[in-house]
């Protein structure tokens, strides 16, 4: 058993090269963690090492999370040093499942290494990639947890549910059910207000007679400037408020896609942004007051129940989860408030989104640190993109996503693992038909892209089906075969084994 609810056997705090060392650490040990705190009054601390000793012997196989989405990369791997797992991990072995991690919305940035003597947290307490400046203020730089749960049997997804569960006691979910439409995967930004009003007709139809109306979620393309503000209507769209409206009287929810931290306008003060980056600082209070004021447009006076949120850890960190390692940034560049970590910066930010929609509206997360936002979205896509076009990657990421970040949902937040996307001529239907079936059936979001006029009869009554399930989400969903499968075939769904086809006759793509 790893057993880290104890003071760590080593500990160690980098600071800046040349600088006095004046850190100390203390802990407080309680029942189901440990809280590790950090001091600094002069020296300026950068990464705080913790190592707790344990034997680990035998066979045994990991699953690490990701820092922010996935991309296809999950799975149980052996004991390797060079790979860091984001946030928590779950190790199988003889005598069960023991699990490790942190709770979530820490004030630094965690991953794991372990090895066969023990396993070792590296926490990022920098602002930007600068040692922040506690002064005499002490950090809680994280509350670390472990469980084991013995069994003879494989536990792993259980035990990774239930772990999930204590390190986030406190989610935010949506009262009821979402579901239904994106744009993205069939317009992918090339749309229009007679488009969008017309996708949205499709998902009244298919939701026609449930008692939960789905949504319609409006993604880029709406705005002037392709993936950047001003956040305001583009020509080909007119009136958003208009567009909400319309949703509305056709028993549809209205949603909209957002990059807060990407404004290309001249009208935003050069000092918003970070030095020689075009991105907005989040650390600056005039940058948080103008996302603040974005929301309330969208919610109060626009009349949106959703927003989508995306790019808010490429824009702040610089990098792709795909691309990192033990550390989520690299390379130089700070923060205007040097005073906080980057994690809470993080953490402030995505409080401020929720703030701003005074529980008007739902948060769906996209690129989002997962473990910084749990508690503050009520939805987190926990995948990279799938496609209208290619199904390799929605098979890849899709499936892959779910199977592995599901122990996640209803836990931290309803994890999306994206769209089946519809265009006619590129996938076909039977293999969009098994990815539909499992989301529908996974008790996880269901958003689909696809035009009106997209389905014949026999489909467009199986995907009412689909959609009467998505719209209450009471499954239960297990992949069987997760300990050896990216992307698993083998599932229980309700207890009842289910196998999925993800290739056609064909098998893998070139």
């Amino acid at each position: 058993m790893i057993d880290i609810k104890r003071i760590p056997d080593y500990a160690e705090v980098l600071v800046e090269k040349d600088e006095v060392n004046d850190t100390a650490l203390r802990y407080e040990v309680l029942e189901d963690k440990v809280n590790v705190y950090l001091t600094a009054p002069t020296s300026h601390p950068k990464i705080v090492k913790l190592r707790w000793a344990a034997k680990i012997t035998g066979d045994v196989r990991i699953l690490g999370d990701a820092w922010e989405r996935s991309y296809a990369d999950l799975g149980f791997i052996g004991l390797t040093t060079e790979k860091a797992h984001p946030w928590y991990f779950v190790m199988k072995h003889a005598g069960g499942t023991d699990c490790v991690g942190v709770a979530v919305r820490p004030a630094s940035l965690i991953s794991w290494v372990v090895d066969c003597e023990g396993v070792t947290a590296f926490c990022d307490v920098r602002s930007g990639s600068i040692g922040v400046e506690l002064g005499n203020r002490e950090l809680l730089i994280g509350s670390f947890m472990s469980e084991c749960y013995p069994s003879d049997t494989d536990n792993s997804f259980e035990a990774a549910c239930d772990f999930c569960g204590k390190m986030c006691p406190d989610p935010i979910l949506p009262t009821e059910p979402v579901y239904g439409g994106n744009n993205w995967y069939y317009a992918y930004g090339d749309s229009s207000y007679d488009e969008i009003v017309s996708d949205a007709s499709l998902q009244a139809k298919l939701a026609a007679g449930l008692d939960n109306p789905p949504f319609m979620v409006i993604d880029d393309g709406w705005q002037p400037n392709s993936c950047a503000g001003p956040w305001v209507a583009n020509e080909k769209h007119g009136d958003m408020k208009k567009i909400a409206d319309e949703f509305k009287k056709m028993g549809v929810r209205p949603g909209i896609w957002v990059r807060f931290l990407r404004d290309d306008t001249d009208a935003i003060p050069a000092e918003w942004r970070f030095e020689n980056r075009k991105y907005l600082d989040p650390s600056r209070p005039e940058v948080i007051a103008h996302i603040k004021e974005t929301v309330r447009r969208i919610v109060f006076d626009w009349g949106y129940e959703l927003i989508k949120h995306d790019f808010s850890s490429k824009d702040i960190f610089g990098l792709w989860g795909k691309d990192t390692n033990k550390y989520l940034t690299r390379g130089e560049w700070k923060f205007y408030d040097r005073t906080r970590t980057s994690a809470e910066i993080y953490v402030d930010f995505c409080k401020a989104i929720l703030e701003a929609t005074e529980g008007k509206a739902y948060i769906l997360g996209c690129n989002c640190v997962s473990h910084l936002t749990a508690g503050l979205c009520h939805i987190n896509r926990t995948g990279d993109d799938t496609s209208g076009t290619e199904w390799n990657r929605t098979r890849r990421m899709g499936v892959n996503t779910l199977a592995f970040r599901l122990p996640q949902n209803g836990k931290f937040y309803m994890a999306d693992a994206d769209c089946a996307g519809f265009i006619k001529g590129k996938i076909p239907f039977s293999l969009n038909k098994e990815w539909v079936t499992l989301l529908a059936k996974s008790g996880t979001p269901l958003f689909i892209s696809a035009p009106d006029g997209t389905f014949n009869e026999e489909e467009f009554a199986y995907m009412k089906e689909m959609y009467k399930i998505a719209s209450e989400q009471k499954n239960v969903a297990i992949p069987l075969d997760w300990g050896y499968n990216a992307t698993p075939a083998k599932w229980s769904i309700d207890g009842e084994e289910t196998s999925f086809c993800w290739f056609d006759e064909t098998g893998a793509s070139f």
